[in-house]
């Protein structure tokens, strides 16, 4: 099998630019920068390696750097942004400070012909984030791109097949970044290909067949897309010695908890438990209203919920969860900042009564779990569903969670989801926020002071980055007219309309 290295400097988006590769069917893989010997990238067979950015300044003697003979073993090698300054560095190049005039967000991008530019206009726009930039190419480099800001956006050394971009080519911002990227994969790498999901699957349950033989294991089946697919693929992986214990917390959406007891019993045949939850997680919650706090407190009651049921089955070895790369980050991996602990990373307790936790999704990004969860035979209603928050409606409800605000919401959100179903508006997530806020209304001329619910809907193909999703007035005017008149404590109705960032998906 082909494999593209992705060398891991500490960035942000590593597995957003293997999943850029792995989009094209050549597989990636990741490894950091100081985990992989020379020796070991040579007899790995790799048919290209891909530099990561990362935060820091290649002059830092902190900074993360490698042996520069890795420019001379002959496998192509494209830096981007910290990994293009690297390459300059270790080539014997300069790098400056921009000092004030940094470039950060969408620049026009000038470029000249080059392998790697094949098929890009001249003039297009690119995603810039840097402060540092390459001011003197190394000898045998020629400058390729340019900004008015930065003088060597893109740099080539076409003989040795290395080439460096300090713009971030893996994300949508950037206009013609994936074809830079099939460029160096196709054209500069030679790959061929011919990787696809069903490999991961095979390679996926084989490692746990092996790893977990003999082991009982237990899955905690929060309902989502993503616990479902991680189910269903260790079901494969250790059959009868998987039981799934599913929490319904009383903050899932209407109807949930049904609809995933009778798939997951139903067509594939598991070891099921149902535990009904709702009042304990409601204690547990009562007069908490700092989002943060709420995800540690849901994050540690499902863990105790799933050791109880562990001591009642017999004490279970493994746990299984549904994390998938974008929880990883949003919840602090490495050097990235922690902007919300995810109830299945974050928000876990220190000590726990498993020996080990087993997350076999925690590479992917949501599409590829979706495509995953269809290879295993998952009914396609329940696998293209938007995301759920494993939280559930508790990161939905602004300030304090109660049981009638709960019902609230559940109505709420149910008359939106079903508005936009019926007028084929398909949002990548959508979903209401009952916030906490309340103000005057007038129904059946009477004054009224109730709660004000905000509808939040965005378009994304990563969840890294998503746009709010131009939806038609009339049917927000339909969606608003009907949930003011069947939810009685609703009086006013809003609509989000900013994208991340600068803010998440989510609320809280």
């Amino acid at each position: 099998m082909e494999k593209i290295l992705v060398l891991d400097f500490g960035g942000q988006y590593d597995l957003l630019i293997a999943r850029r590769v792995r989009e094209n069917g050549v597989f990636a893989e990741i490894k950091p920068y100081d985990r992989i010997s020379l020796d070991e990238i040579i007899s790995n067979g790799y048919k290209g390696i891909i530099f990561t950015g990362g935060p820091n300044s290649v002059y830092d003697s902190n900074s993360p750097h490698y042996d520069p003979a890795i420019l001379g073993i002959g496998i192509p090698v494209l830096g981007i942004c910290y990994g293009h300054q690297l390459i300059a560095y270790m080539a014997g190049g300069a790098i400056r400070s921009a000092g004030s005039i940094s470039e950060y967000g969408k620049t026009e991008l000038a470029a000249y012909a080059c392998p790697i530019f094949e098929n890009v206009p001249q003039k297009s726009v690119c995603w810039m984030s840097h402060t540092d930039y390459v001011s003197s190419v190394p000898e045998g480099f020629e400058t390729v791109a340019f900004t008015d800001n930065c003088p060597c956006a893109a740099m080539a050394d076409v003989r040795r097949r290395i080439y460096g971009v300090q713009f971030h080519p893996e994300v949508t911002h950037t206009e013609y970044g994936k074809t830079i990227l099939r460029n160096f994969l196709f054209g500069v790498c030679g790959c061929a290909g011919d990787w696809k999901m069903d490999d991961f699957i095979e390679k996926t349950v084989a490692k746990y067949k092996a790893e977990l033989k003999g082991k009982r294991v237990l899955c905690a089946l929060s309902g989502g897309v993503d616990s479902s697919v991680a189910a269903a693929l260790m079901h494969r992986a250790v059959g009868e010695n998987l039981t799934c214990v599913f929490v319904d917390h009383g903050l899932l959406r209407k109807n949930e908890g049904d609809d995933v007891e009778s798939v997951f019993r139903g067509k594939f045949n598991m070891k099921l438990i149902r535990v009904n939850a709702e009042d304990r997680f409601l204690t547990r919650l009562k007069g908490v209203c700092e989002p943060e706090k709420k995800r540690k407190i849901i994050g540690e009651e499902f863990i105790r919920v799933f050791e109880e049921q562990s001591r009642v089955l017999g004490k279970m070895d493994v746990l299984v969860q549904g994390t998938i790369y974008p929880d990883i980050i949003e919840s602090g991996k490495g050097d990235a900042s922690t902007i919300k602990s995810h109830h299945n990373v974050g928000g876990l307790p220190s000590v726990m009564d498993f020996e080990s936790i087993v997350e076999p999704l925690k590479e992917l990004f949501k599409d590829e779990v979706r495509a995953v969860g269809l290879q295993l035979g998952i009914p396609e209603k329940l696998v293209m569903r938007q995301p759920f928050p494993g939280p559930g409606l508790a990161v939905r409800i602004i300030g304090e969670i109660t049981k009638a605000k709960a019902d609230t919401l559940r109505e709420a959100d149910a008359i939106f989801r079903e508005e936009l179903e019926r007028a084929g508006v398909r949002p990548s997530q959508y979903f209401a926020v009952l916030t906490d806020t309340q103000s005057v209304g007038v129904m059946g001329d009477a004054r009224t002071y109730g709660h004000t619910v905000a509808l939040r809907a965005v378009t994304t193909d990563d969840f890294m980055t998503a746009d709010w999703t131009r939806i038609p007035y009339e049917v927000l005017e339909t969606v608003s007219r009907r949930i003011t008149n069947e939810v009685k404590t609703i009086n006013r109705v809003v609509y989000d309309i900013t994208s991340k960032p600068p803010a998440t998906v989510e609320w809280e």
